[in-house]
């Protein structure tokens, strides 16, 4: 969670609220205005929504050239053998799953038939 400035210059802060043994109850966030005490605080690592759009993109964008960088180098360790089927995927049953980018993939997941 990040701290979000708006446009009009309120900063919605990350707050957690736990029980008094210290599980979690909620994640949420708090708005400070300016002149709150706790305003100056929160306010240098603070982003836009703007801002934090385009650090979502270049994080999908630098995942997927990570993930065929990851793919290329798992297809030379199979073309060498140096992987066996666990490394290959063939153990381990692959799902669609609903993520935040549209479907993914999920590995090792079993499904009950009903």
């Amino acid at each position: 969670m990040y701290v979000i400035r708006l446009a009009d210059g309120t900063l919605r802060v990350p707050r957690t609220l736990t029980s008094e043994d210290g599980r979690l109850i909620a994640n949420a966030y708090v708005d400070l205005v300016p002149g709150d005490p706790d305003y100056d605080r929160w306010l240098p690592e603070s982003l836009t929504e703007e801002e934090l759009a385009e650090r979502r993109v270049k994080w999908q964008a630098g995942n997927d050239e990570l993930e065929r960088e990851f793919q290329a180098y798992r297809a030379e360790q199979l073309k060498a053998g140096r992987l066996g089927a666990e490394g290959a995927g063939t153990s381990q049953e692959e799902q669609p799953v609903a993520g935040r980018a549209g479907v993914e993939r999920q590995v090792g997941v079993e499904q009950e038939e009903t």
